[in-house]
């Protein structure tokens, strides 16, 4: 038994209704936008390690204790999490099939990206203020 195609509608017309008309493209520069952000914070934070290296840990409090540095740090720890977080995302959408699956696993990977970044700004805002 054959089907015959009854619709008026045109193979491409057709073909554009298709796929995701959804939040691709904000979510691809939203990648890319906090790469761009993380490159001066990931350079700023390994030269403040390495300059730290063998320091008594009171005068890496004292420099964490300074606004800026730990306004900085926080950002670091914001931004690297929230690209994490949405870099994982992607993979889960490629690589894992199940609807509920992938769901699962996303909520829980920003869940604990949420936990953790709550978490280290606290930390650093309590040797922020308490010294």
């Amino acid at each position: 038994m054959t089907t015959k195609n009854t619709s008026l509608r045109t193979p491409l017309a057709h073909a554009r209704g298709l796929g995701s008309a959804k939040s691709g493209f904000a979510h691809w520069r939203g990648l890319r936008v906090t790469a761009l952000a993380l490159i001066p914070l990931t350079i700023w934070f390994v030269i403040a390690v390495i300059a730290h290296l063998g320091s008594p840990l009171p005068e890496v409090r004292a420099w964490l204790a300074h606004p800026v540095n730990a306004a900085l740090f926080i950002l670091f720890i914001a931004i690297g999490l929230h690209h994490a977080a949405n870099g994982l995302t992607e993979v889960y959408e490629d690589y894992v099939h199940g609807h509920h699956t992938k769901l699962v696993a996303d909520l829980a990977t920003k869940g604990l990206a949420l936990f953790l970044g709550a978490a280290m700004t606290v930390s650093v805002l309590k040797i922020a203020i308490l010294g």
